[in-house]
C-alpha cells in the first residue's frame, strides 16, 4: 500500500501563524461559549420565575372564578324571587336620572 507524501515528514512548528490563529480563534470560541452558557442559565432562571408567576395567576383566577360563580348564583336566585319589580324600578330610576342630567347639561 502506498502512502501519500511518504517522503515528506511532518515537522511540528509550535509558533506557526496558523497555530497562533487557531489558538486565538479557540480562545474566542471559548469566550463565546461561556457567554452563551451564562445567558442560557439566566434564561432558564427567568423561565422558572415566570412559570411560577403564571401558576400563581392561574390559582388566583381559579379562586376568583369560584367566588364569582357563587355570586352569580346568588344574583340569579334573587332574580327568580318575588323581588323582580324592585330591579325594574331601580333600572327605570337610573334611566330617569341620566335623562334629567342630559337635559340639564344640554340647556345650560
Amino acid at each position: 500500500m502506498r502512502r501519500a507524501h511518504a517522503n515528506q515528514s511532518y515537522s511540528f512548528q509550535p509558533h506557526s501563524p496558523v497555530e497562533e490563529e487557531n489558538e486565538q480563534m479557540t480562545d474566542q470560541l471559548k469566550d463565546k461559549i461561556g457567554a452563551l452558557r451564562s445567558l442560557c442559565i439566566e434564561m432558564g432562571t427567568e423561565v422558572k420565575y415566570h412559570n411560577k408567576l403564571l401558576t400563581d395567576i392561574n390559582d388566583d383566577m381559579e379562586h376568583s372564578r369560584g367566588f364569582l360563580g357563587k355570586t352569580m348564583d346568588r344574583v340569579l336566585r334573587l332574580g327568580k324571587g318575588s323581588h323582580n319589580y324592585h330591579l325594574v324600578y331601580l333600572f327605570l330610576f337610573c334611566i330617569f336620572v341620566f335623562f334629567l342630567l342630559w337635559i340639564i347639561l344640554k340647556f345650560r
